[in-house]
């Protein structure tokens, strides 16, 4: 089973992935670990959010419907938002993906909660 790493109290993460059964899990996970999270289907419904509530760290699958990860990293950098990106997705060639839209750190579904809790720590500026 996962276990915190590292103290987070306080901060924001946004979880972006198509798949309400990830989003449950990982905004469950998030708040019993200390995180304010926040939950979107996709990229509009997470620019909606972003402009009256403010993320360190955005999770981020890259295949969702409506507005797919790509295009949502790319609108976020328009608009100046310096959030660091964790992609979280099954897509192909990944870390090119990554590399694309200047992801912080990546990681494969399916994945291990060991491996991606650790990563978003670090992106939101946790102290390992």
């Amino acid at each position: 089973m996962w276990q915190s790493f590292v103290s987070v109290s306080g901060r924001h993460v946004l979880v972006v992935d198509d798949d309400p059964d990830i989003r449950e899990l990982l905004v469950s996970v998030l708040s019993e670990d200390g995180y304010e999270t926040k939950a979107a289907g996709n990229g509009r419904v997470a620019l909606e959010l972003l402009e009256r509530w403010r993320a360190d760290v955005v999770v981020l699958d890259l295949m969702m419907p409506v507005m797919d990860g790509w295009t949502f990293a790319e609108r976020i950098r328009e608009k100046k938002m310096q959030i660091p990106i964790v992609v979280l997705s099954a897509a192909n060639d990944l870390r090119a993906h990554a590399r694309r839209i200047g992801a912080a750190d990546i990681v494969s579904k399916p994945f291990d909660l060991d491996t991606l809790l650790p990563r978003i720590a670090k992106a939101a500026g946790g102290a390992a």
